[in-house]
């Protein structure tokens, strides 16, 4: 796919993703003016942030920067990177890598491990066959999967912490870090507000949201959860108060093929090697951290409801709201409060 038709496929899934900022009306997000904001194509999404006090373009450049040289390091769609080098020399040697590089992999690692599996930085293999959101797609046969699927298992992801290097354990395997450097990204941007003092701003990568401190009259951000049965038509269910956090949403309707009348969308079982099959159409997940929100999301999405909101309501400051097939909204303990449904054709689960 080319750059231009990767950039208006992102603008149009930042459409259809599931946050929609709302009370942008009688200037709510305004101080004395507009806010400054820039617009890139980065990490394979529509990256977006804005600044709402004490912003500059040098500050933007430099948050900006920051994303592209994680992007340069970890990205597996160029001819170069460190992630490629680690996935060349899969079954080989170990790869000397950076900090930023080496805790992305450590923390999806863990990731993987608090999910049991159903979360695995080394499911490229897989992502590669179905190629879901590519050109030329297709649903690969039982074979292929069957053969890909002996080379998905983290546990084979081996981490020498004292040399900073990473090596896979065995040849054909890929890392792929699509379901958490994002969130990473999100993170030092924060990092770059703070340093430069910005109080107020929203950075949006590709619907991977962080809501960076609160609004300048001082109430909590809002955010929409988008209905998941009305992608692109800018519909919500309900909204989420956010101060100094990230929202991060999976589900069903973001990314998917379909064939002989069934889809399949990209949220990828490890274990069967199909998109994972339950009753659930979209997770959004809170945390003090992108990254977290980030892995989680997919994380418990692939976990189903009961495993997923128990494995919610066992981490510290991290929320999750779950949506099923029949409409229903699930709300971890600690987001009640801080939720409110708006539409009557949804029903919130006591």
């Amino acid at each position: 796919m080319t750059n231009q038709r990767r950039l208006i496929a992102a603008l149009f899934i930042t459409v259809l993703i599931s946050l929609t900022f709302l009370g942008c009306s009688n200037n709510m997000y305004k101080m004395n003016n507009e806010p400054l904001s820039k617009t890139e194509f980065l990490l394979g999404t529509v990256v977006t942030i804005k600044i709402y006090d004490n912003g500059s373009q040098e500050i933007l450049n430099r948050a900006f920067n920051k994303l592209k040289e994680i992007e340069g390091k970890m990205t597996i769609n160029s001819e170069n990177s460190e992630v490629i080098e680690i996935n060349s020399k899969a079954g080989k040697d170990f790869v000397k890598v950076s900090d930023d590089t080496f805790h992305v992999i450590s923390r999806g690692k863990y990731f993987s491990e608090l999910s049991r599996g159903r979360f695995d930085i080394s499911i490229g293999p897989l992502v590669k066959l179905w190629n879901i959101g590519g050109e030329d797609v297709k649903v690969p046969t039982v074979e292929e999967i069957e053969d890909r699927k002996k080379l998905v298992d983290f546990n084979n992801v081996i981490l020498d912490e004292e040399e900073k290097s990473v090596m896979l354990k065995e040849e054909g395997m890929i890392l792929d870090l699509g379901g958490i450097a994002k969130g990473y990204g999100a993170d030092e941007v924060v990092s770059v507000l703070k340093d430069e003092e910005v109080g107020y701003a929203i950075i949006n990568i590709g619907g991977n949201v962080f809501a960076y401190g609160n609004k300048p009259d001082g109430t909590p951000w809002k955010v929409g959860i988008q209905n998941p049965q009305l992608p692109g038509k800018g519909d919500y269910i309900g909204i989420v108060k956010l101060v100094n956090q990230s929202i991060v949403t999976s589900g069903i309707y973001e990314r998917y093929i379909e064939e002989k009348g069934k889809r399949y969308h990209h949220i990828l079982d490890p274990e069967s090697g199909y998109p994972v099959e339950n009753n659930l159409v979209g997770v959004s997940v809170v945390a003090d951290s992108s990254i977290d929100a980030d892995s989680l999301s997919t994380s418990v999405f692939a976990l189903g409801l009961n495993e997923g909101m128990e494995l919610i309501e066992g981490l510290e400051n991290v929320e999750g709201l779950f949506i099923t097939m029949d409409s229903q909204v699930h709300v971890s303990s600690g987001l009640r409060e801080r939720f409110k449904l708006t539409d009557s054709k949804f029903q919130l689960v006591p």
